[in-house]
């Protein structure tokens, strides 16, 4: 059994990674910050999300299917690697793959 510990840290309380349901294998993460995706267009969000990974060990930040289906919007670079010596803050790079402009606003969730 793996007994090691990750520190979390999170600049705001309604930042912090949450699991939908019990039992999921992803937290969510959400948008630090309001930004507009235009069709075609990606942009580098911020979730003020900083992790402290024991060595050998990674996160991998995935997109949300509901996003991608329901708004063609996905992160660039999937899986995202988080390596144990990144000691900054987690950001996502959404990609807007649909035909309309996309609204993110603070705390929604992008990733997993």
């Amino acid at each position: 059994m793996n007994t090691s510990k990750v520190k979390i840290t999170v600049t705001e309380p309604d930042l912090v990674p949450a699991y939908a349901k019990w039992g999921d294998a992803g937290a969510d993460l959400r948008a630090a910050e309001d930004i507009v995706l235009w069709p075609g267009n990606r942009k580098l969000v911020r979730t003020g999300v900083c992790l402290e990974l024991p060595e050998h060990l990674v996160a991998l930040v995935h997109p949300r299917s509901g996003l991608a289906l329901k708004n063609g919007i996905t992160v660039l670079n999937t899986p995202g690697t988080v390596d144990s010596a990144y000691r900054g803050e987690i950001a996502v790079i959404l990609y807007n793959a649909g035909a309309t402009n996309f609204e993110v606003r603070r705390g929604d969730r992008i990733a997993q």
